[in-house]
């Protein structure tokens, strides 16, 4: 019986597109369909490096997680903008349902490249406290008492 896959690129397909692009040096690689990469940032000369992570699978949306810095504790006490969740920190990229990414989309040529503009807006409001990345932003998470 023939296998159902969605169309699109495969986590393969975008490992390999990862590999090769000269922004998104770092490692990982797929597993039972699911792609995992670690990769390294700085959004300007100026700026600090970020380690992120991507997980992509074909069935689900693409993540971004910031593992270090916490972006929490650079944030003093407010919550961060224009993100998922703060614990981990899951950057909200795009609007899933505005038709800015779809499977068809190589990562390396969208996510990645956002990311890098999330955190360099991300750099500004730490200064200004003003987001002025755009997009529509999600409901604020709840914070859990400590």
């Amino acid at each position: 019986m023939p296998r159902f896959t969605p169309s699109g690129l495969t986590a393969a397909q975008q490992d390999l597109a990862l590999r090769l692009s000269p922004i998104t040096i770092g490692s990982g690689g797929v597993k039972r369909g699911r792609l995992s990469w670690q990769f390294s940032v700085q959004p300007s000369v100026m700026s600090r490096t970020y380690d992120l992570k991507l997980e992509y699978d074909a069935w689900d949306v693409p993540r971004v997680f910031v593992r270090t810095p916490d972006l929490v504790e650079l944030a003093g006490g407010r919550r961060l903008p224009h993100v998922y969740s703060e614990r981990p920190t899951r950057l909200c990229l795009y609007l899933p349902q505005g038709g800015e990414w779809h499977r068809g989309l190589s990562l390396a040529a969208t996510i990645v490249p956002w990311a890098y503009l999330w955190l360099y807006y991300f750099e500004d409001w730490l200064v200004s406290s003003e987001w002025k990345g755009g997009g529509m932003h999600p409901p604020a998470p709840a914070r859990k008492a400590r």
